[in-house]
């Protein structure tokens, strides 16, 4: 049976590690949540990790500097490791471009 419904905008799931509350972590997470409501508004979801107060979830996920951003789905995976900034993010993440809603 075939619907005339989009399929749904892709979910995608990042996790950013950052070291701290240093002011290069403020900056990146800033930088991170501004391209999210930017770039994939209603269809993100953010999870910021401090490597000093979650070592594990770190070492879970091979995390040897910070900043780092994983993109987790959809896939495939992504890790972009150092400065951060919205041209890199544009550049390095593929994004799949939302459904377009119509009445």
């Amino acid at each position: 049976m075939s619907t005339d419904r989009p399929d749904p905008p892709a979910a995608y799931l990042l996790r950013l590690f950052i070291a701290g509350t240093a002011p290069r972590s403020r900056r990146t997470i800033e930088i991170v949540r501004r391209f999210c409501e930017t770039h994939l508004a209603g269809r993100h979801q953010l999870e910021v990790v401090d490597i000093f107060q979650q070592p594990a979830l770190a070492e879970r996920d091979g995390i040897l500097a910070a900043p780092t951003l994983l993109k987790l789905s959809p896939r495939p995976e992504q890790r972009l490791t150092g400065i951060l900034d919205e041209q890199r993010l544009m550049r390095e993440i593929e994004l799949i471009p939302a459904v377009e809603q119509y009445p």
